[in-house]
C-alpha cells in the first residue's frame, strides 16, 4: 500500500521517539511531594539507592513539610516551582497521613478536590508525566477519634480505597504501599515498620516504602536486591518480596503504566452507505495517522471518508506522542454503490452526490428535520407526498441525521455529506 509523505515522516518520528523511549525506559526521574511520612529516614535517598543496586537509574527530588495536607501543597508556591522543574517521569503526591481515611463527604470536599489538581499540574507541566498516589499506611493501633479508623486494619483499608478513588479520579497510579504494610504485619508480625510513636515508618518500613515505589515505577521485582539499607538481608528479603507481591499481583488495579503504554489508539467506526464517519477516542496522543484501507489517508482527528467500491477495508489508526505510539485496526464492510435501504421497511434513500439525496417514505411523513452532528436544526419540511429532496449541497462536511415520525413510531436516518 502506498503511503503519503506525511504519513512516512510521521512513521519516521514515531520510530525515533520509541527507540528512545526504548533504550531510556530504566532511567527515570522523580519527585516526592510529601511530608514527614517521606522525609523520616530519607525515603527518596533510599529509593535510589534501591534502585541503582538494581542496574536501573533514578534521579529524585522532594519536597516535604511535616504535616502538608494536599491543599497545603497545592497552595505552596515551593511545590509548584518543584514540580515545574522538568518534566518528570514520575512525581509521587502524599496527603497528610489521616486526611484520606477521613469521612467521605470531607474528603470530597477537602481532599479529592486537592489531591487531583495537583496531578493537573504535573499532567499541565509535562506530556508523558505521570502523577502517582503514595498510598500511606494505617497507624500501629488506628486513630481511636474515629470508631471506623480505630485499628491498624480499618484506617490501612479506608486509606487504600480512597487512594485508589483519588487515582482513578486523576487518571493517576497508586504505589500501594499500605497493602505491602499490610503483607508483612500479617505474615511477619516480628518485623516493625513502625518508629515509636506508631505513626512513622522506621527504617525497614521506608525501606518497605522503597522497595514499593521500585515495583511501581519500574514493574519489576525488587527482589534480590544487593542495596539493603543496612537491614538484615533476610529481613530486607521479605520486605522486598512483600512489595512484589502488592505490586505486581494487581498492577490493572493500581493503574501502573510505563512511558511507551500511555498513548492508547482507539475510534469508533460507523458506516453510512458507501461513507465511514471515524470518532477518535484515543488516550493521550499529540497526531493520528489514519489508514482507510484503498489507499487513502489522513491525518485528521475525526475524518470522514468515502469509497468508490463496495468491500470489505481495514482501518488502521495510529496514534503518535513523545511517550510512545500505539496501534489498532478494524475492519468495515461497504455496501453496493446506488440505492441505500433505510430500516429496510420505512425509507429507502438515493445519493446523487454533493449532498443531494432523495427520499422514498412508504407513508408520507407529517413533518420532517435535518440535523447536524450538533443536534441543531438544519431544515423542516411538510412533505406532500412520499418524496422528499434534500439539498445539503452547501452544509459542512458530515453526518446528518433526518428524524420524522410516522405510524410506527419515531424515526431515524443518517446521511453522509462528503466535500
Amino acid at each position: 500500500m502506498k503511503k503519503s509523505n506525511s504519513f512516512m515522516k510521521m512513521l519516521v518520528t514515531c520510530s525515533l521517539l520509541c527507540s528512545f523511549n526504548s533504550f531510556a525506559q530504566d532511567s527515570v526521574s522523580v519527585l516526592f511531594i510529601g511530608n514527614s511520612y517521606t522525609y523520616v529516614n530519607d525515603l527518596p535517598s533510599v529509593f535510589s539507592q534501591l534502585t541503582t543496586s538494581l542496574g536501573d537509574e533514578a534521579t529524585v527530588d522532594s519536597k516535604t513539610n511535616g504535616g502538608f495536607t494536599f491543599q497545603n501543597q497545592l497552595s505552596d508556591p515551593v511545590t509548584m516551582t518543584k514540580i515545574h522543574a522538568k518534566p518528570w517521569d514520575y512525581v509521587v503526591l502524599q496527603g497528610q497521613s489521616q486526611e484520606p481515611s477521613f469521612p467521605f463527604d470531607q474528603v470530597n470536599t477537602q481532599t479529592l478536590p486537592p489531591a487531583v489538581s495537583l496531578a493537573d499540574s504535573v499532567y499541565a507541566n509535562g506530556f508523558c508525566s505521570q502523577a502517582m498516589y503514595f498510598m500511606t499506611w494505617g497507624r500501629q493501633v488506628g486513630d481511636p477519634q474515629w470508631d471506623s479508623i480505630n485499628t491498624f486494619y480499618k484506617m490501612n483499608n479506608r486509606l487504600r480505597n480512597a487512594y485508589v478513588r483519588i487515582a482513578d479520579s486523576a487518571h493517576a497510579s497508586v504505589a500501594p504501599v499500605g497493602v505491602a504494610w499490610k503483607y508483612i504485619i500479617d505474615n511477619h508480625p516480628t518485623i516493625n515498620l513502625y518508629s515509636p510513636d506508631g505513626s512513622h515508618p522506621s527504617l525497614a518500613g521506608t525501606y518497605l516504602s522503597a522497595c514499593t515505589f521500585y515495583a511501581s515505577v519500574y514493574r519489576k521485582n525488587s527482589s534480590g536486591a544487593p542495596y539493603t539499607a543496612g537491614l538484615d538481608p533476610t529481613v530486607a528479603g521479605y520486605l522486598q518480596n512483600a512489595a512484589d507481591l502488592a505490586v505486581l499481583d494487581s498492577i490493572d488495579t493500581w493503574s501502573l503504566k510505563v512511558k511507551a503504554d500511555l498513548t492508547v489508539a482507539d475510534f469508533l467506526a460507523t458506516v453510512v452507505g458507501q461513507t465511514v464517519q471515524l470518532t477518535n477516542s484515543s488516550t493521550q496522543a499529540q497526531g493520528y495517522m489514519w489508514n482507510f484501507g484503498d489507499g487513502a489517508t489522513s491525518t485528521l482527528l475525526d475524518p470522514l471518508h468515502g469509497y468508490v467500491s463496495a468491500g470489505t477495508y481495514p482501518i488502521e489508526l495510529i496514534a503518535l506522542s513523545e511517550c510512545g505510539n500505539d496501534t489498532t485496526i478494524q475492519q468495515i464492510t461497504i455496501q453496493s454503490a446506488g440505492i441505500i435501504e433505510g430500516d429496510g421497511k420505512a425509507l429507502t434513500v438515493k445519493m446523487f452526490g454533493n449532498g443531494n439525496f432523495e427520499l422514498e417514505f412508504i407513508e408520507t411523513p407529517a413533518v420532517l428535520s435535518v440535523r447536524d452532528m450538533n443536534g441543531s436544526i438544519v431544515m423542516t419540511f411538510h412533505p406532500e407526498n412520499q418524496s422528499v429532496h434534500i439539498d445539503l449541497s452547501t452544509a459542512a462536511e458530515g453526518i446528518y441525521q433526518v428524524l420524522w415520525e410516522s405510524q410506527a413510531g419515531k424515526n431515524r436516518y443518517a446521511l453522509p455529506v462528503l466535500k
